[in-house]
């Protein structure tokens, strides 16, 4: 499985990103598909996932404001952000999980600054 991370930028505080990720190679047998983040000094954390049943789940930090969806057809995961905070400011990673094993994309970084 490889994955391609898009969508990131600067925003302004209160503004909207759309995060892709393209996947490719095998999908037989992915779980779950997750976005991560990792902010300058921090450590890397969960920010939403989606199974392969459409059941998502929420940091508590987000919730509310983003939206984690799939696009099966094109094998592309989703992550909508809305009213972005400074402190969503971080690099984001897409992530499948198959068979047990965890797949990386590359990072794509959200900026968000006034």
């Amino acid at each position: 499985v490889q994955l391609q991370a898009s969508g990131g930028g600067l925003v302004q505080p209160g503004g909207s990103l759309r995060l892709s990720c393209a996947a490719s190679g095998s999908m037989r047998g992915i779980d779950l598909m997750a976005w991560y983040r990792q902010a300058p000094g921090k450590q890397r954390e969960v920010v939403a996932t989606v199974t392969n049943r459409g059941i998502t789940n929420y940091a508590d930090a987000v919730k509310g404001r983003f939206t984690i969806s799939r696009d099966s057809a094109k094998s592309t995961v989703y992550l909508q952000m809305n009213n972005l905070r400074p402190e969503d400011t971080a690099v984001y990673y897409c992530k499948a999980l198959r068979y047990g094993f965890d797949y990386w994309g590359q990072g794509t970084q959200v900026t968000v600054s006034s």
